[in-house]
């Protein structure tokens, strides 16, 4: 089948150029070389993560970073309770999605109750804790400053109590550096969490709540010069399709919602939701949307790392495996 191969980099909108290709030939193996050297180098298939998306009671425990470089970390935590104690960075802003569940965010700009679908970005030096209620969410650590592309559909408030239940006391707060990562703590001291929460009053600046729309395609919330973060809509439909080739980032997409089968130069893999895959950069891929899918898409200007075990891999290239993902793409 000829399809379309659009190659991207991550700095522009614009497409530097489409490639007409066929679609057996783009994703088959090389064929043998006829010199006498190894031109190639073996690359293994892709590999997927997963973390379920219904909670499951397990004691608290920090999160768990998933892809991380020295500039960049994604991390996946589930909460029942609070953190418990405040968080400051000193070199990132901290940027989250949730999953599934309730969680109360509480910071010196104001109060933000999250709920499934919703990101909102924490700016570098602001002290914030969390508490959630069988919930999960993704965290994203980004070299500050970075910008918000969207209008946002709410902001943080002042609340106060910013629970049902909640006291007031002393509480922990902890500055880090290298992007929150365990161990990395500059200084560790109790602190008046009335006097942390009641700052807002005096600050200006409030978090922006940004929410997975329904518009079709890709919108794109946040960004720095080398980092791009959003989220994918896409549909089911007649097997018509484009491949897409990014030559200066990886791109890790997580599975919010939906199936699709993402069809690669290193095999073929059904997503589903809670799932995790990173796309080199350089690589030519594709999604075959089984349903309505929704995909959250992170681009990285350096290379991103897996830093967790792999939960299952990607099948190799056939015909007849591609051919499978387009016929229930059109069922």
């Amino acid at each position: 089948m000829r399809v379309v191969e659009d190659v991207v980099i991550i700095r522009s909108d614009r497409t530097l150029r489409s490639i007409d290709r066929d679609e057996h030939l783009l994703l088959a193996s090389p064929y043998p070389s006829k010199l006498p050297i190894k031109l190639w180098n073996d690359h293994e298939h892709l590999p997927v993560v997963h973390f379920p998306q219904t909670y499951v009671e397990q004691r608290f425990a920090p999160p768990r970073g998933v892809y991380e470089n020295d500039q960049l970390r994604v991390e996946w935590q589930v909460m029942n309770g609070r953190q418990p104690f405040y968080h400051r960075n000193c070199d990132v802003d901290e940027i989250s999605y949730q999953i599934d569940g309730e969680r109360t965010l509480m910071t010196e700009l104001g109060v933000i109750e999250h709920r499934p679908g919703e990101f909102s970005r924490i700016p570098r030096g602001v002290g914030h804790d969390n508490y959630g209620r069988k919930e999960s969410h993704l965290l994203f650590y980004l070299p500050a400053p970075v910008d918000e592309l969207v209008e946002p559909i709410r902001t943080s408030q002042p609340v106060m109590p910013p629970f049902p239940g909640w006291e007031p006391g002393e509480i922990n707060e902890a500055v880090t550096q290298c992007m929150g990562a365990v161990g990395n703590d500059i200084a560790v001291f109790p602190a008046d969490e009335t006097l942390l929460l009641e700052r807002v009053h005096a600050e200006p600046e409030r978090m922006r709540v940004h929410s997975i729309g329904g518009s079709a395609g890709t919108t794109w919330i946040y960004a720095t010069p080398t980092i791009r973060l959003g989220y994918v809509n896409t549909t089911a439909g007649d097997g018509s399709r484009r491949y897409r080739r990014t030559l200066d980032a990886d791109e890790i997409q997580y599975q919010v919602s939906g199936t699709r089968t993402l069809a690669t130069q290193r095999g073929i893999v059904e997503l589903c939701p809670g799932d995790f895959v990173r796309i080199p950069l350089g690589l030519a891929h594709a999604s075959i949307p089984h349903e309505r899918s929704t995909h959250v898409s992170l681009l990285s200007h350096l290379e991103l790392p897996q830093v967790i075990d792999t939960t299952r891999t990607a099948d190799p290239y056939s015909p007849e495996r591609l051919a499978a993902a387009v016929e229930r793409s059109q069922a």
